[in-house]
């Protein structure tokens, strides 16, 4: 492979709107045929080798409810107990992942929240060119999904929370919820109220059991093997959303049957911006310590405009007893800037995170990308989709009754800028997914025309596995991630596939999977 110099970033430049914030510079590709680009992070070099891997599950695949599998992407986990590399160089393994809220580009639907499980069986291609493209290489087989249910095993719903109130249950704080007419997707029906939920971040427990964050909430959940709510953890009152002196759970996300539904204010007043709660989960192997981290920043952090919304907040629980999790750290990720060529009012804008994976006690990986660029967008060329690196080692622990136990607890101005004496994380440039000479690999290409070979605009999800099938000794990994295709296709079901639409896009969006390897530092433990 062809050292490409181009991808190592720089992003002091980008840090001028924010103070303390400490960056790590990326090294110069080496002139070695298994390294496309090499960074260095806080004294630790993280080597992307190559682009290994391809394979995508078609936009009207469904379940075995008989519902449109959709959004999976959302997160990912996978099983390390069932990863295996065969005698022939082949992978298998089993895969968990979770859609969001269900369809819902043109408004929520009452889609009951689940896991779905995959077979994987991947075999690396190592001869592939952008002349001589490979064929997929990654097949991704359904083999059942888990409905998620409240404490009293009542669906869930991907519904927007209504803008006051929620449920209770017993040992549970108040929990968002969504009250709605008919059956939820306006068609006839009982009405009721269910547990609403947006997930985003998946982690498996050695006991079956899942922790899920969400966005409504945003909450962290944990569930059962069979899908039935255990724990939930609140997060710190700064957190969470207000609307006019109390809490209001509503993203602003009106129901498909109810396009013009608002709440006032459109924005909450501080806590959780719309549609950017915890985004990113990740737990350390020993299973032991749980990571969250918001997409962006609070609302009295900078958010919800570009951009100053870049001081994204990292909570560090203890989960030692599941049942009882106690906040123990919290620190600031400032999220790097991307140019938007499409945007003369407001250029700069913040690359969200999508998704984070632990490696050490203090470095993480982390998507962060643009929006609004790629397959079924009016912009096919994204210009900033990245698998990067951040380090707490430095990072002030800002978990403090000020910064949280108060509505408008902040570390941040209104402008982004930290406030005296918080160093935020070192952020390092590492992974750029948009590279045409690796894509090209297998058919692939970011920016040009709207065919199936135009990546997604939505990455969330990343998965590490052993090159050598084992423990990853060597150092060598291979990253799986999977995009979130927003359910968008033109032949969709829900409602136990009684309810038949099409996207209004016009668009069959293919859940693309891709999968790079890599070389992380001795001392990494991604397992």
């Amino acid at each position: 492979m062809r050292p490409l110099s181009s991808l190592c970033l720089v992003l002091s430049s980008c840090l001028s709107l924010t103070t303390a914030v400490p960056t790590s510079s990326n090294n110069p590709p080496q002139a070695d045929s298994n390294v496309v680009n090499q960074t260095i992070c806080n004294g630790k070099q993280y080597t992307y080798q190559r682009l290994a891997g391809y394979g995508f599950v078609p936009s009207n695949a469904r379940d075995r409810y008989g519902d449109t599998l959709g959004g999976w992407g959302s997160s990912i986990a996978i099983d390390q107990n069932t990863w295996r590399k065969l005698k022939d160089g082949t992978y298998t393994g089993t895969l968990y992942a979770i859609p969001d809220r269900g369809w819902n580009t043109q408004g929520t639907v009452n889609y009951q929240n689940r896991v779905h499980t995959f077979s994987i069986s991947f075999t690396p291609n190592t001869k592939a060119t952008a002349s001589s493209p490979s064929p997929p290489n990654l097949s991704l087989i359904y083999k059942s999904t888990t409905l998620l249910t409240d404490p009293n095993g009542g669906p869930t719903t991907g519904l927007d929370a209504d803008p006051s109130g929620g449920l209770s249950f017993k040992d549970f704080p108040l929990l968002p919820a969504a009250t709605f007419a008919g059956n939820g997707f306006g068609q006839p029906g009982p009405g009721g109220k269910s547990l609403s939920v947006d997930a985003e971040g998946l982690v498996l427990n050695r006991d079956g059991s899942y922790w899920i964050s969400d966005e409504y909430g945003p909450y962290i959940y944990r569930f059962s093997r069979s899908g039935k709510l255990l724990t939930a953890i609140q997060p710190p009152r700064a957190f969470l959303p207000t609307r006019n002196g109390s809490i209001s759970f509503s993203a602003n996300s009106p129901p498909v049957y109810d396009p013009d539904r608002t709440v006032t204010p459109a924005d909450p007043q501080s806590g959780r911006s719309n549609n950017q709660g915890l985004e990113g989960l990740t737990a350390a192997p020993d299973g032991k310590t749980l990571y969250a981290l918001t997409q962006s920043a609070l609302i009295q952090d900078g958010g919800p405009n570009n951009p100053f919304r870049r001081q994204a907040r990292l909570l560090q629980y203890s989960i030692r007893n599941p049942n009882r999790p106690t906040l123990e750290k919290e620190y600031v990720v400032t999220l790097p800037l991307y140019t938007d060529p499409t945007s003369k009012k407001t250029p700069r804008k913040v690359a969200g995170q999508s998704e984070i994976h632990y490696l050490t006690p203090t470095q993480f990986l982390i998507i962060s990308r643009d929006s609004g660029f790629g397959r079924g967008q009016d912009n096919s060329q994204s210009q900033y989709r990245h698998i990067d690196i951040f380090d707490i080692s430095a990072a002030t622990n800002v978990a403090s009754p000020a910064n949280d136990n108060v509505a408008n607890g902040s570390i941040a101005s209104s402008t982004g800028v930290l406030e005296p004496g918080v160093t935020a994380a070192t952020y390092c440039s590492f992974l750029d997914f948009n590279v045409n000479s690796e894509l090209g690999k297998f058919g692939l290409h970011n920016g040009g025309g709207q065919d199936a070979g135009l990546l997604n605009e939505k990455w969330e999800s990343l998965a590490v596995v052993p090159v050598d099938g084992k423990k990853g000794s060597d150092g060598e990994f291979f990253v799986f991630s999977v995009s979130d295709n927003d359910f968008i296709t033109q032949d969709g079901y829900l409602n136990g596939g009684k309810f038949r639409y099409s996207d209004e896009s016009g668009f069959n969006l293919d859940n693309q999977a891709l999968v790079f390897q890599v070389k992380f530092p001795q001392g990494v433990d991604p397992l």
